[in-house]
């Protein structure tokens, strides 16, 4: 058989009259052959003499299997027999099989049975958005019922496959298993390789389904059944433009700004837009568009944006959704670059409105005007102090780039960053995203060198297979960092094989985050948790933690989190302890986590945290309690100044004084070291208070300290970076 065999019998396949189209188990192992994946021998008889004297030919005891044109799934009928050991019994099972398929038998196969413990399935089924996609795990009568599988996108490489493998639960079955010899991975990956050059090669291909591929005892996988269903090539519908990724990085430094529909009503997106960027040191030059005229916050108002003597770079624009189209023209003349399209009233209404958005978009892009959105909340770049956004919140200029598909998650993350004075490179709630989609924001920020983690809060992708290529590309440069709305299921699949019936849209979306190294959470302040640990601390080489704590129960918590997370606490080394025995009191805990034991020396803690990064049995330190204590600190002084009169209250006031300055000093001094020794340092407060912030800066250095409120959020993110590095050497 040849390339153009398959499609011949692809084609007579689709073109026949059956409901079911599909590729019968003999004729699929051809093709799997043909693309390297071993299969079990077989021979196809349809007269009653001939099946018997190809059961001679194989050697009792045989397996005989009924196949059907419109019969999918051959054991749910009957219609497979293992270990027949004698002609009777054939002729009694071929007998069988016939009445239960009511004759509506093609042919019967007769293969030898395959002797193994372990069985695996692998096959493939096309997602709607990300395309071709692999599946291995758990095989035989526990494929649904356990589930024990993991998927990849098409096509794949050998880490890809390397990492499935060690995805499984089931993965110990790999390795030599009751007197088995392991599995041939090299083989293993032939069908898994094969599997994904099928599906490149045939786009009609819809299903593959190998189950059960058996594990011989000399560890060789052999795949002793197969189907294959077709599907017409269907049209897809998403329109891409290409986006000139140049004038959309100028819709964020943009030097003059029109809006349009600006309003004197407090409340109002024209209002509110408008006064919230002008609150702020934005530099452009503003003009107000609103056909009454007059004047709104003491600014003249042009009734027409014609009537604006010079260009206009970005339109913010809130009238509503019917009007907007005809701005178009005037937009063009002004040599507008871009619209921020506030206005909501497109596609996220119904069917109306989603012909009205596409009209506009093609209207746009023919007039080579940019929308951001339509139904955004805006967007910001605090490096020029442009806040032109529903959230009254300004982030200090930073690292991590910020595209919301939610307006109200936007709010509330540029609200966190900016209370814990993380910084922010810039900005967008992407709204409908009809013109620039998720895929063109990280493509921007890709090449925008000031930007260093990108962080993503997705409800839905327009296009999978680029997402999933645009992250895969970018993770490779910086961090990508997701948290995933609406996590909704497709509902019930009409899927023929078992590989298809296990799909689901979050599934795959995970597969995809995974497999492109995007570091997914699940919480919305863990996105700049893992935002302030990029931007902040060097990457660690390995997964080895030192914790030092300021009492037992913390360390002994941390260490649970990381042993849950895969990350070490490895013993330490005599070397390390006998320099911490100079240090610390001989009753410390002589082990990792390193209690400090609540020694008052100010000293010990920095010295103890420096002989740890020192340690080479280590690649990263969590250090907890030491910071914060001044919360704790100060609530015993009010107590004691409301309850004793001898106290001196300039003493008190001086003693507070000096646990502030030895916070200020600890947190400069983990900075310094930070930098020193190039390991993440990441700290717990003990407690928290207004003034507590998640990151402290040191003037001259290119690292930061930073503080998490509880051990969780620092081994989570902790977890973020190792699993970001993990993936960068393994596509290196």
């Amino acid at each position: 058989m040849k390339l153009k065999d398959v499609q011949k019998i692809i084609d007579a396949r689709l073109n026949a009259c059956s409901k079911t189209k599909s590729i019968p188990e003999d004729e699929a192992k051809k093709i799997f052959a043909l693309f390297n994946i071993p299969v079990v021998k077989e021979k196809r008889e349809t007269d009653t003499n001939q099946i018997l004297a190809a059961c001679r030919e194989t050697g009792f005891p045989v397996v005989l299997k009924g196949i059907s044109a419109t019969i999918l799934h051959k054991t749910e009928k009957g219609l497979v027999r293992v270990g027949l050991h004698d002609e009777t019994s054939v002729l009694d099972a071929v007998k069988e099989m016939r009445i239960s398929a009511k004759d509506d038998i093609d042919a019967f196969l007769i293969q030898p049975v395959v002797s193994g413990k372990r069985e695996f399935v692998a096959g493939m089924f096309k997602d709607p958005q990300f395309g071709p996609v692999i599946v291995f795990g758990l095989g035989g009568i526990y494929t649904e019922a356990l589930k024990d599988i993991v998927f990849k996108i098409a096509p794949l490489n050998d880490v890809d496959m390397e990492d499935m493998f060690e995805q499984i639960s089931s993965k110990k079955l790999l390795n030599a298993f009751r007197g088995e010899q392991a599995v041939k991975k090299q083989e293993l990956k032939k069908i898994l390789k094969g599997l994904s050059d099928i599906a490149h090669a045939f786009p009609n291909i819809k299903e593959i389904d190998i189950n059960p591929v058996i594990i011989q005892p000399d560890g060789s996988p052999v795949a002793v059944d197969g189907l294959i269903v077709l599907e017409e090539t269907r049209e897809i519908k998403n329109k891409r433009y290409d986006i000139d990724l140049i004038k959309l990085a100028s819709c964020y430094y943009p030097k003059s700004l029109a809006f349009i529909g600006a309003s004197a009503t407090p409340g109002k997106w024209g209002h509110m837009l408008l006064t919230n960027t002008l609150s702020r040191d934005y530099k452009g030059k503003v003009y107000l568009v609103n056909p009454r005229g007059g004047k709104i916050t003491g600014r003249q108002v042009y009734t027409s944006v014609t009537q604006i003597e010079e260009d206009i770079e970005l339109a913010v624009v809130t009238i509503p959704a019917n009007q907007v189209i005809d701005l178009i023209r005037d937009l063009k003349k002004k040599h507008v670059k871009g619209i921020l399209l506030i206005t909501s009233g497109f596609r996220e209404v119904g069917k109306k409105g989603e012909k009205l958005e596409e009209k506009l978009v093609k209207a746009a892009y023919e007039a080579g005007i940019l929308i951001l959105g339509p139904n955004t909340m805006g967007i910001c770049n605090p490096h020029i102090d442009f806040y032109c956004s529903a959230a009254h919140a300004y982030p200090i200029p930073g690292s991590t780039a910020l595209v919301c598909q939610s307006g109200n998650m936007g709010t509330q993350l540029l609200a966190f960053a900016e209370r814990q004075d993380i910084g922010i490179r810039a900005f967008s709630g992407s709204g409908n995203e009809a013109m620039v989609t998720i895929e063109d924001y990280m493509e921007l920020f890709e090449i925008d060198d000031l930007t260093r983690t990108v962080v993503l809060y997705i409800e839905s992708v327009k296009n999978g297979s680029r997402f999933f290529k645009s992250a895969a590309r970018v993770s490779r440069q910086k961090p990508v960092v997701v948290l995933k709305g609406g996590r909704t299921s497709m509902g019930e699949k009409a899927a023929a094989s078992h590989t298809g019936a296990m799909a689901s849209d979050t599934r795959v979306f995970n597969a995809a985050c995974r497999q492109s190294g995007i570091i997914q959470v699940n919480q919305p302040m863990e996105l700049l948790d893992l935002s302030a640990v990029f931007s902040s601390l060097p990457l660690p080489k390995g997964k080895r933690v030192a914790i030092m704590t300021l009492g037992g129960g913390w360390g002994v918590i941390t260490t649970d989190l990381c042993a849950e997370h895969g990350l070490e606490v490895p013993k330490l080394s005599k070397g390390i302890i006998e320099r911490l025995n100079k240090i610390l009191p001989p009753f410390w805990s002589h082990g990792n986590p390193v209690d400090i034991v609540g020694e008052n020396d100010p000293s010990i803690p920095k010295t103890c945290m420096e002989e740890l990064l020192k340690w080479d049995g280590c690649d990263a330190v969590i250090h907890l309690g030491i910071h914060g204590k001044r919360v704790l600190v100060n609530k015993m002084i009010e107590s004691v100044l409301k309850t004793d009169p001898s106290i001196d209250k300039a003493q008190a006031q001086s003693f507070k004084d000096a646990i502030l300055q030895f916070e200020e000093d600890y947190t400069q001094y983990v900075v310094k070291l930070t930098q020193k020794y190039e390991k993440p340092v990441l700290g717990v407060s003990l407690l928290t208070d207004e003034i507590s912030r998640t990151l402290y800066r040191l003037d001259g250095y290119e690292y930061k300290s930073v503080f998490f409120p509880s051990p969780e959020r620092a081994v989570k993110a902790l977890w973020g970076m190792c699993q970001y590095n993990d993936w960068r050497k393994s596509h290196s």
